[in-house]
């Protein structure tokens, strides 16, 4: 059964960083796309970052481009978010999600982590 696992959400004030960690099992990592999701509260699921499997092509929403990096180590089947810069509109709740084909960008991902929390005080 694959299994997707996220970490490193907290607290923190804005201008500060996180790494958001994301794990997966199950799967033949290094073959899958990877996306991070994040979700508000009356607010659509929005895809702000994403990466292939193979070729490690990366995307970003235009709202986290710039203070945002994606990368993968396929050996310890994890992928990390670097999220620089933080600001209050990037509270959210971040959500991991994978799938074997497909644009990266779309949100048509098969499975999901049940999210960690990212709080950016001002």
């Amino acid at each position: 059964q694959v299994q997707v696992v996220e970490s490193g959400g907290g607290l923190v004030q804005a201008g500060e960083s996180l790494k958001l960690s994301c794990s997966a099992s199950g799967l033949l990592f290094k073959t899958y796309h990877i996306g991070w999701f994040r979700q508000t509260p009356g607010k659509e699921r929005e895809l702000v970052a994403a990466i292939s499997g193979l070729t490690g092509l990366t995307w970003y929403d235009d709202s986290v481009k710039g203070r945002f990096t994606f990368s993968r180590d396929n050996p310890k089947n994890t992928v990390y978010l670097w999220m620089n810069n933080l600001k209050p509109e990037d509270t959210a709740v971040y959500i991991c999600a994978t799938k074997t084909t497909g644009d990266i960008a779309a949100d048509d991902y098969d499975y999901w982590g049940q999210g960690t929390q990212v709080t950016v005080a001002s």
